[in-house]
């Protein structure tokens, strides 16, 4: 089996379960390797510093976007988070694979810069259900959880610029799903393209 250089772009509303898929699949794509992002906010509870993100000052952020070193970055709520270029672009170029988990905004950034990138939307089965999947999970306010469900309509609108949909019903499928999208896509027998 052949790996190819792929970059998985993967982007879903909060509460649809990406962050769960993408830690059940490492265990079938040990090679695989995963985008860190850079923040300009403090480390949460059980953040790592170049594991979680790679937590920088402002004025360091400001002069690597300045110096042209994103791949795609935004202002959230008054910090900066954006995905340095090189990681990425050196992982492809020695013919590895990489996922990054962004936004749907920062993803179609990076399909712009990146147009062999292969993106990857993953939903809920509904609104009804994510919005019943942020109750649950009891880490954000009411006020929080309104905003993320704004933020999902038009998250949702933008699936179409993904060549894969998903949907995260049963995790077990979802995981098989991903795993096997992942495959097509990236690995080829040996003297095939």
């Amino acid at each position: 089996m052949l790996i190819k250089p792929t970059l998985f772009v993967i982007s879903a509303p909060s509460g649809a379960g990406k962050s769960t898929l993408i830690r059940h699949i490492k265990p079938y794509f040990p090679d695989m390797l995963y985008s860190i992002s850079c923040a300009t906010r403090p480390p949460r509870k059980g953040e790592i510093d170049s594991v979680s993100y790679y937590f920088i000052s402002e004025s360091k952020f400001k002069s690597m976007s300045r110096a042209g070193e994103f791949l795609e970055w935004k202002n959230v709520h008054g910090n900066m988070y954006g995905t340095p270029a090189k990681p990425v672009l050196e992982a492809l170029k020695s013919g590895q694979r990489m996922i990054m988990d962004i936004d749907v905004e920062g993803a179609k950034e990076v399909f712009c810069k990146v147009p062999q990138a292969v993106g990857i939307f993953i939903n809920a089965p509904s609104l009804s259900i994510l919005e019943k999947r942020l109750r649950d999970r009891k880490a954000d306010s009411v006020d929080s959880i309104r905003i993320r469900m704004l933020n999902a309509h038009h998250e949702i609108s933008m699936a179409h610029m993904f060549k894969y949909n998903m949907v995260n019903d049963q995790l077990k499928t979802a995981i098989k799903e991903l795993v096997e999208i992942i495959r097509k896509e990236s690995e080829t027998e040996s003297g095939q393209d």
